[in-house]
């Protein structure tokens, strides 16, 4: 019998989940920056080996919320966790050992589901991680086979609820959007593009190239003036970043056209949240 379920790739802030998710997959899906909380919505990558289907979730960093953006990404990591067959707990190497989940997540209860205690960057550290943990490098792979190996242990026997050959749930349009804001992580600096949400309005598959139109939302007028920059230099890298990154994932020429808007403290602003996609 053929197992499938789900993979919830938890723990702090930059402790390497996305990277984590990109290397099992094979595939850049999720967002990745050295700073901390660029993941503000889960994303779903697919590993499907011989008789087993992993649907791994990266989820947002557990934080402390400061704003109403926060909180919303704060509950879709609990509801990643609560909805977990097996959960795969990230902590960095460097900083074994682990805390208890159960502290980190500040959850009621333990979870329902098995905990498999995940240090990463284990090329970083210093000295191997205590025993009762797996140590992986998503850069160089060393203890990926093992990761799999032991979550798949945990996952429930199951047809698989993906085929085979997918490596992704969400849309394209999703993924365009996000890595408008990986670019922004790569681009502006300081605390500008933790201001900064992406919205699709026009996603055309045909003709060729695929055309894609969309909004930069900034929270100030003065942050609008940085994202396009002197003689619009800015905006137009930021914009071929994102295009680069899109065109790779989908194997398909890509034409995106960006525009910048301010939408004023959107990220306190439950409407604004709601419109550009996150659960209130």
């Amino acid at each position: 019998m053929p197992r499938c379920g789900t993979v919830a790739l938890a723990g702090r802030p930059n402790v390497g989940k996305s990277t984590l998710l990109n290397a099992l997959v094979g595939e850049h899906l999720a967002i990745v920056s050295p700073k901390p909380q660029s993941t503000r919505l889960p994303v779903v990558g697919l590993l499907t080996q011989d008789d087993a289907q992993f649907i791994f979730t990266d989820s947002p960093g557990l934080l402390e919320p400061e704003y109403q953006l926060h909180e919303t990404m704060r509950a879709a990591a609990l509801r990643v966790i609560d909805d977990a067959e097996v959960i795969a707990y990230l902590h960095p190497a460097a900083e074994a050992p682990a805390p208890p989940l159960i502290d980190v997540a500040k959850l009621g209860r333990p979870p329902r589901a098995p905990i498999i205690t995940v240090y990463t960057k284990a090329d970083l550290a210093a000295a191997p991680p205590p025993p009762g943990g797996i140590a992986v490098s998503a850069l160089t792979g060393a203890g990926l086979k093992e990761l799999v190996a032991a979550l798949r242990l945990h996952l429930p026997e199951s047809p698989f609820h993906y085929d085979p050959d997918e490596l992704a749930t969400q849309p394209t349009r999703f993924f365009a959007a996000e890595f408008v804001r990986e670019a922004a992580f790569e681009l502006l600096h300081e605390e500008l593009p933790y201001s900064l949400a992406c919205e699709i309005d026009e996603f055309r598959e045909h003709p060729a190239p695929v055309y894609i139109r969309a909004t930069v939302y900034v929270e100030r007028d003065s942050q609008k003036g940085i994202v396009i920059g002197q003689g619009g230099r800015t905006i137009k890298a930021l914009g071929t970043a994102a295009r680069t990154k899109i065109a790779t994932l989908i194997a398909q020429p890509v034409y995106l056209e960006l525009h910048v808007k301010v939408l004023p403290k959107w990220r306190r602003h439950a409407p604004s949240l709601k419109r550009l996609g996150y659960a209130v």
